[in-house]
């Protein structure tokens, strides 16, 4: 039995998310299946880093398997890729130590979120970003975005399904990337964790601050309600993407 890591990278467009659902494609499910076929027959479970949602897009997802056999890293990371459709690539594989857990030994994460800016949808960008129609100050995003670094509680920024109960977390960066605008603008995340939908209620907030339909500091405000309901908007699926996970 070897424990191996890999990282891998998906258009998230037609899966209903990674975690593994009857009926339905997801990542986890495609790659125990292509694990499946390699042991002929013999289940072998995925762990990932987090559960991306349906439309959810990643640079820079981690799993970790106990595979029955043992097979040099290249030779993994070649079978693996000749079993995959189009739109999952294995960049990376590791072995590890059997103690490795891809999700419980996760220190922090960088999400990023593609913003397409400008009256209209593109429909060549729709799929891989979140449209936002109405004209934002960069400066006035920047000074929000600021807002949310440190450690705070995130309740107002998590959506109902979670089970989580504590809502604490730790963002050490919050960034723009404003190389592309005003076509564009990335909203770049590093943190010890993120709740349930937070990256894309966080940006969905960010973006009426930066419009001007929330008031500069309304992230201070929103940290001490600790109150989903006035958040309100969550940005859409298509513009998130897992980057990068550090152990």
């Amino acid at each position: 039995m070897t424990n191996y890591k890999a990282t891998l990278q998906y258009d998230g467009t037609r899966y209903h998310g990674f975690q593994r659902q009857p009926q339905l494609l997801t990542i986890q499910g495609v790659i125990e299946a292509a694990l499946q076929k390699m042991t002929k027959g013999q289940p072998v479970e995925v762990i990932g880093s987090g559960r991306t949602d349906a439309g959810v897009h990643a640079y820079g997802q981690v799993i970790s398997f106990d595979y029955p056999n043992h097979l040099p890293v290249h030779s993994m990371l070649k079978a693996l890729n000749s079993l995959m459709p189009l739109d999952i690539l294995f960049t990376e594989v590791q072995a590890v130590s059997p103690q490795f857990h891809a999700r419980f030994d996760v220190q922090s994460k960088i999400y990023e979120y593609r913003v397409a800016l400008g009256r209209y949808t593109n429909p060549f960008l729709r799929l891989y970003t979140g449209h936002y129609p109405y004209q934002i100050d960069l400066q006035r995003l920047q000074i929000a975005m600021a807002d949310l670094v440190g450690t705070h509680d995130f309740s107002s920024f998590a959506a109902s399904g979670g089970v989580i109960q504590n809502k604490v977390r730790t963002i050490y960066t919050a960034q723009v990337d404003s190389t592309n605008y005003p076509v564009e603008i990335r909203l770049i995340f590093h943190g010890n964790g993120f709740l349930y939908n937070m990256v894309r209620i966080m940006v969905a907030t960010l973006l009426e601050i930066a419009s001007g339909r929330r008031a500069q500091h309304d992230i201070q405000r929103l940290f001490n309600v600790r109150d989903r309901q006035q958040a309100r908007m969550t940005a859409p699926a298509s513009g998130l993407y897992l980057q990068k996970v550090y152990y």
